[in-house]
């Protein structure tokens, strides 16, 4: 038998990888083990510049402009080449981060007219943690908004914009799984759209944190070398350079809360996107929504009739899969024993699969989203079938007339209960049950005229409440 892994290119062992890669290609620039690398050169080469460009170390130095920006240049350049390189040394020094201190060091020959005079300022008095934490944390970043936050958000919008086109359609209520007080489509969306948008501005504002302060954070090494320098402001000035927030105070490994709280609040988003998945797929199992559009492909192997709600389950499954990966990574990071272990190292590798299977979830509900269309007849129906859920607005009515002292009021409750616990009633039969209760005419009519398809309060205007765009801003509309 051929061995799959023997094919050139071996088969992806993970579906990220292989069947969806399509959809999370654009996380490869950020959370992949190349994006690693090149983020860790980038960090690298921005604290050679910083201590030189700023004279900490006295005698050293300086990088001309030009200098600065051939170094510069070898991010924008990183390739396979570059990838391949790095993986020879690794493989020689069996350390990653030496492999791109060393990668660098050959650079300050081939591509600076031999300025070999800094090479010890590469790395200097750094810890392999003050260049991971530094790359984690502008990884995670970019990932976030420049990946993750816009699809996110699109979404969002997606979802306001249905709930705006469907803010009057009447809907038969469930609660409990029980037929319930009446509301609109639109505003079942709208309540899901805003869920999710609270945690969207919650990713937003979320602060990325790193530190720069040596093998056990009191700057041992800064000290002993240049004793003279104000190193904290040095430190600061050159992680809040990278538009990261400087953590003044850790271990030999930044602390990784920020991290936890950021995979938290995606995970809650996840969390709320499912529950839209699980309610959608409910509204389509009772023929509320019609899957319609961009429907060419085959629903069922043998049934030809059915379109399955595939992209509803497919979120679901993803999500789950994301939010086992995020809930690990949010517990564990936290947590480092003493001044260090290698727990953190190996956990942070998963932070792509976490978000990629997010990201494909969002996705998958976005496209099935896209195919729906509502069927106001099938909602309308389902209304006319359960009349018995206006027994709410009649002993309500009753309610009020009582306190009023209205005669003839008393126990509303118990006497719309008899009429409609457990049976199914008309609007005949309710009509007349309201005329024989001697209602002031003005109530009677009004409470004679209304149908379960009228009977939504507020439900078309609470759809306002939502931002005017899907954009996380938590503006609302006029």
């Amino acid at each position: 038998m051929v061995s799959l892994a023997d094919l050139t290119p071996p088969p992806a062992l993970g579906a990220l990888d292989g069947r969806y890669r399509s959809v999370v290609a654009p996380l490869v620039d950020h959370l992949s083990e190349a994006a690693l690398n090149r983020q860790r050169l980038h960090v690298e080469i921005e604290w050679l510049i910083h201590l030189t460009a700023h004279g900490v170390v006295p005698g050293a130095g300086a990088l001309s402009d030009t200098e600065q920006d051939e170094l510069r240049s070898l991010i924008d350049e990183f390739d396979e080449t570059a990838v391949a390189e790095l993986a020879t040394i690794e493989a020689e020094t069996v350390h990653d981060v030496k492999a791109v201190e060393y990668f660098l060091r050959r650079r300050l020959v081939d591509r600076l007219d031999g300025r070999s005079d800094l090479a010890e300022l590469v790395h200097f008095a750094c810890t392999s943690e003050d260049i991971n934490n530094l790359s984690y944390a502008l990884m995670v970043r970019g990932a976030v908004t420049e990946v993750w936050l816009p699809r996110a958000r699109a979404l969002v919008a997606q979802v306001g914009a249905m709930a705006r086109e469907l803010a009057s359609t009447p809907l038969l209520a469930h609660t409990h799984g029980q037929p319930a007080t009446p509301t609109t489509m639109g505003k079942e969306l709208a309540v899901l759209a805003w869920r999710l948008e609270r945690q969207v501005r919650r990713v937003g504002d979320a602060d990325y944190l790193g530190k720069l302060n040596g093998a056990t954070g009191t700057y041992g090494a800064h000290v002993a070398a240049v004793p003279g320098v104000d190193w904290q402001q040095v430190s600061r000035q050159f992680v809040e350079g990278l538009g990261l927030t400087w953590n003044p105070l850790t271990t030999q490994i930044e602390s990784h809360d920020w991290q936890a709280e950021v995979y938290a609040d995606i995970a809650r988003f996840n969390r709320v996107l499912h529950n839209l998945c699980t309610d959608v797929w409910s509204y389509i199992s009772l023929g509320y929504f019609a899957q319609v559009r961009g429907q060419g492909t085959v629903g069922s192997s043998t049934m030809p009739h059915k379109v399955n709600p595939i992209r509803f389950e497919n979120a679901e499954a993803n999500l789950e899969v994301s939010n086992a990966l995020l809930d690990v990574l949010a517990s564990t990071l936290v947590t480092s024993r003493l001044q260090r272990d290698l727990t953190d190292s190996s956990m942070q590798r998963n932070v792509g699969t976490a978000l990629g299977h997010s990201l494909l979830a969002v996705d998958n509900a976005g496209r099935g989203l896209a195919g729906l269309d509502a069927v106001p007849e099938a909602m309308a129906a389902d209304l006319d079938r359960n009349w018995e859920v206006l027994a709410e607005p009649v002993q309500s009515v009753m309610r009020a007339l009582a306190a009023r002292g209205v005669e003839g009021m008393s126990n509303p409750y118990e006497r719309l209960k008899e009429l409609t616990r457990g049976r199914r009633i008309t609007g005949d039969d309710l009509r007349a049950f309201v005329r024989r209760l001697g209602l002031p005419p003005e109530e009677e009519e009004r409470l004679v005229a209304l149908t379960p398809v009228t009977y939504v309060g507020l439900a078309p205007q609470l759809v306002e409440h939502l931002p005017t765009r899907g954009t996380g801003d938590g503006s609302a509309s006029s």
